[in-house]
């Protein structure tokens, strides 16, 4: 007997919010200008901090999209999810419902790796000066980062797969890389996927700073998130959310969806390392690229754009660099690669669902958003990292890299759709 077919999978939906675009066309549209969302703090006084500075979304007011007692009920990152899967759902030609399928054949899994710090921080203050019994009874809820997948399956009616992964960086990857296996391998048909992030809190600020891992530029914040440069000297927090719906091939075709994309591979690895740390030549992120690569059974050279992990700290850019020509060969010299954080500012847990969007649009419209900021080159990044300009090429495969704290890396292959 032969082996069963694995079933395509396809996007059929997407949502973003970033600190450069609330919506899928206003970020598209800013990270192909170029614009920084790098900025001073202002969701709180930041002038204690060492660096007093993130990529922070903007003009969002959440009452503008849920209804006062799930604002109120809510934490920031959670806002997010639901905002964006709202538009994903939308895009997706399911406005306000969800799909039709027996709901445990619909699922949801997000990621998110430091879920409701804003009310954490907001609660124990309370905590401290007004004792425990004024404590939110919401307070639990409200943190947990399970509760963004909880309530969008609860409003779409999704009775399958719902969870959220935690895997630092890596976190949003994890989530999508498993609705991918999931759909493909026939426990559902509809997946909501992706990860939410929002974690422009004092006590983070101050955590990142301390162990050094920001980019310290407060008199120049826009240009601080610098990536492959030989002058970059940390990330910028940001924050975000990036959802997509993900379908059986068939399944939407037969409903007339329009089809955006295709997920077609998906890599992960362990580096077994470091707390914080790639491993030596980024080993774990090559295993993590070359299992992405097999699981979509194609050859490397087949690859035309990465959009890389690119956090702009001195060790991850080398690591990844390193990786990438171990993997590539001489073919890591004909491809782009970008890292849209340089714009975005790393949204942590939620920069898999993040760039995995990027990619998706990078392989529709054959246009690769730059990686700004650039201004020294740096000997040991030598790759073609679309420095301060669009690249238009087409794009028939795209890899999306995202690494977290603790060893996690993943990959996931994204290809463009063909109809």
């Amino acid at each position: 007997m032969s082996a069963k077919e694995p079933r395509r999978v396809v996007v059929t939906g997407m949502g973003l919010i970033t600190a450069v675009g609330n919506n899928v066309p206003g970020n598209w549209q800013a990270l192909l200008a170029g614009t920084s969302g790098g900025a001073i703090i202002t969701a709180f006084d930041p002038s204690a901090l060492a660096v007093r500075f993130a990529a922070e979304v903007k003009e969002f007011n959440p009452a503008d999209y849920l209804d006062r007692k799930e604002v109120k009920r809510t934490d920031r990152f959670t806002h997010f999810a639901l905002v964006a899967t709202a538009e994903a759902m939308r895009n997706a030609g399911y406005d306000g419902r969800g799909p039709d399928v027996p709901p445990d054949r619909f699922g949801v899994i997000t990621g998110s790796g430091i879920g409701g710090i804003t009310t954490l921080e907001e609660q124990h203050r309370v905590y401290l000066e007004r004792g425990p019994d004024r404590v939110s009874p919401f307070f639990v809820p409200m943190f947990i980062a399970d509760m963004a997948p909880g309530l969008i399956s609860m409003k779409y009616g999704a009775k399958g797969p719902n969870y959220t992964t935690v895997s630092a960086c890596a976190s949003s990857a994890h989530a999508v890389g498993n609705s991918f296996r999931l759909v493909r391998d026939g426990l559902v048909d509809v997946m909501i996927t992706g990860g939410s992030e929002s974690s422009v809190t004092p006590l983070t600020m101050a955590g990142f700073a301390s162990m050094k891992a920001l980019s310290f530029r407060n008199d120049s914040p826009e240009a601080a998130s610098r990536p492959f440069d030989a002058n970059r000297d940390g990330f910028v927090l940001g924050e975000g959310c990036g959802i997509l719906v993900l379908e059986e091939m068939e399944f939407a075709k037969t409903r007339g969806a329009s089809i955006l994309g295709e997920i077609v591979g998906y890599g992960i690895s362990a580096d077994a390392h470091h707390m914080t740390a790639p491993a030596p030549e980024g080993e774990g992120a090559q295993r993590a690229m070359r299992l992405a690569l097999e699981d979509a059974g194609v050859r490397p050279e087949e690859v035309d754009y990465i959009n890389a992990h690119g956090t702009s700290t001195p060790l991850n850019d080398l690591s990844e660099t390193q990786a990438i020509k171990k993997v590539f060969g001489d073919h890591a010299y004909k491809l782009t690669v970008s890292s849209t954080k340089s714009m975005t500012g790393h949204t942590l847990g939620a920069a898999g669902g993040v760039e995995s969007v990027i990619c998706v649009l990078a392989a529709r419209e054959g246009k690769i958003p730059p990686t700004i900021n650039f201004s020294e080159r740096d000997p040991d990044c030598d790759l073609d990292y679309a420095h301060n300009r669009v690249v238009e090429r087409p794009v028939r495969l795209a890899l999306s890299n995202s690494f977290g704290f603790g060893g996690h890396n993943v990959c996931l292959a994204i290809k463009r759709w063909e109809g």
